[in-house]
């Protein structure tokens, strides 16, 4: 399992399959590189996959020097993948926070990449709770008196579901992801470690427009983490994509997208 490292951070990467086509996949929060190897199956003969641990994921470490994570500094990760792996041309598949890594490389190597695959993907509209969390000064500090002491927040998030105001199936997933201490210092050193991953949408659809990338957007109908509704007008900015919606909630898309794959709508 090959580790890239510049300094003391480390970006680590799993290689599954042998096909002629390179496939840089990036997973969503609170996952690793193990989750493509579904994926991977569904895609072979025809890809190589390099499944890349997100740092304060798997065995991927950021030092403190490094944080804040700057594009400038995961594109020389990548650039050194590619020179490792002797990659020319490659696809880029990413799931929701993934998406965030995915834009950074594009907005690099556009010129070498054919496919694009964004599965329900972070960075294009983020929402109000991150933009919250990130913001420089009192709010960080705020966010991180809920990680050590959730019980405030928790009750707050549920009077705001009750009163309608946040939907449940975004309850759900904070409640998920935020259920121990160790999870909690997770959803703070990402959401600080990568706040700026930030992308100008227009920037984004612009290179996408002027390149012959094919672009695949995968969305689940009742995701209510990054929903279509939040992504339409970025679709709308698009001359040429194909969107697939499946009949799945956030937190399974990943392997529904394989599923559909493996039937042959898509590849």
């Amino acid at each position: 399992m090959p580790i890239l490292q510049l300094k003391s951070s480390k970006l680590h990467y799993r290689t599954l399959g042998h096909g002629p086509k390179a496939l840089l996949a990036f997973h969503g929060y609170g996952q690793e590189s193990g989750y493509y190897d579904a994926m991977a199956r569904t895609l072979q003969p025809g890809y190589t996959v390099y499944a890349i641990d997100l740092f304060f994921h798997g065995k991927s470490t950021l030092s403190k020097a490094d944080q804040p994570l700057s594009k400038k500094k995961l594109q020389e990760f990548i650039q050194h993948l590619l020179e490792k792996e002797k990659i020319d041309t490659f696809s880029v598949m990413a799931f929701s926070m993934g998406g965030k890594f995915a834009l950074a490389v594009l907005e690099k190597f556009h010129p070498k990449i054919q496919e694009l695959y964004l599965i329900a993907p972070d960075g294009i509209k983020t929402h109000m709770l991150y933009n919250l969390a990130t913001y420089p000064g009192w709010l960080q500090g705020l966010f991180k008196r809920i990680v050590l002491r959730p019980s405030p927040f928790f009750k707050t998030l549920n009077w705001l579901e009750r009163k309608r105001w946040v939907a449940s199936g975004v309850v759900k997933f904070a409640q998920w992801q935020m259920d121990s201490p160790q999870k909690r210092l997770r959803v703070y050193r990402s959401w600080i470690g990568f706040s700026h991953l930030t992308f100008d949408t227009r920037h984004i659809a612009k290179i996408l427009n002027q390149s012959h990338i094919e672009v695949t957007v995968f969305l689940g109908k009742y995701d209510q983490i990054i929903s279509q509704q939040r992504l339409q007008t970025f679709l709308n900015a698009l001359k040429n994509h194909k969107l697939v919606v499946l009949q799945t909630g956030h937190t399974n898309l990943l392997y529904s997208v394989a599923q559909h794959i493996r039937k042959g709508d898509t590849k």
